[in-house]
């Protein structure tokens, strides 16, 4: 299968996993804590099971690192391609009805995202990217809807002559964030939650992302595909490329960014 068709088949069990979600959404949910701490809820469970069925399907022979098998201690061995992928990422503003949730899917191949599909299905929008193409689109994709939507190319902006446009966690904001924004000529900061972030900065509506807290790789790897494609990118601690495949699947802090030269993060 080539990376284009790859890529529709990703699309297709993101939009059936986000199909799957909404169902759960802004309904009673039983809400449990990971061993993490972290949020976990049905819908997060319906959606990672449908994922996993529609990519075996696609790419049998491609290992699936996903959050929820994760967590309950079934983490595949992996070589120079895999698959990140997190059913729900944002859960805790799904459990507050803020609609800000994704699903993220990601193909990795040498340490590299190369694919990606991040969802919104409360906001009826998907981003996409094949990075090798330099291709990265975004459409207006209702969960329900029947057959393709329109696709949209986006590319990242020049910085503005204004200032720039920040985009912060809504629920991880941080002080060292603060400090390192402080650098910049900021003219305004938004905070979303999931891996829209990414997003914001891909279709040109935000500049820079810097993320000083924890974050897991299925959280990053597909908006940061969406990001690459656009003409962005993604920058570990060492101003070095954001690398996937490490030890527990764990991100050191990171900065992405549109085509604002972003400054290395202190050591």
């Amino acid at each position: 299968m080539s990376d284009s068709q790859l890529l529709e088949a990703m699309i297709g069990a993101a939009i059936e996993a986000g199909r799957a979600a909404q169902a759960h959404y802004r309904v009673g949910l039983e809400v449990r804590r990971k061993a993490d701490a972290s949020p976990v809820t049905e819908a997060d469970r319906a959606a990672e099971a449908l994922i996993l069925e529609r990519l075996a399907r696609a790419a049998p022979a491609t290992p699936i690192i996903a959050e929820e098998e994760v967590a309950a201690g079934r983490v595949p061995a992996t070589a120079e391609e895999f698959f990140l992928v997190d059913p729900l990422d944002g859960t805790k503003e799904f459990i507050a009805g803020s609609g800000e949730f994704t699903v993220n899917i990601a193909l990795i191949r040498h340490g590299a995202p190369v694919l990606g599909v991040v969802f919104a299905p409360a906001q009826g929008r998907l981003y996409a990217a094949n990075v090798a193409a330099g291709i990265a689109f975004r459409t207006e994709q209702a969960p329900q809807a029947a057959g393709a939507a329109r696709r949209e190319a986006i590319r990242v902006r020049p910085p503005p002559r204004a200032g720039l446009t920040a985009v912060a966690s809504r629920s991880h904001a941080t002080p060292q964030t603060d400090v390192y924004l402080a650098g910049y000529p900021i003219a305004e900061r938004v905070s979303v939650g999931s891996s829209l972030k990414f997003c914001l900065l891909a279709e040109g509506s935000a500049d820079l992302y810097p993320r000083l807290g924890p974050t897991m790789e299925w959280d990053t790897a597909a908006g940061h595909a969406v990001l690459l494609g656009a003409g962005g990118t993604v920058s570990a601690p060492d101003g070095q490329p954001l690398r996937y495949g490490k030890p527990q699947y764990r991100n050191p802090w990171f900065v992405a960014s549109g085509s604002v030269a972003a400054r290395p993060l202190a050591p």
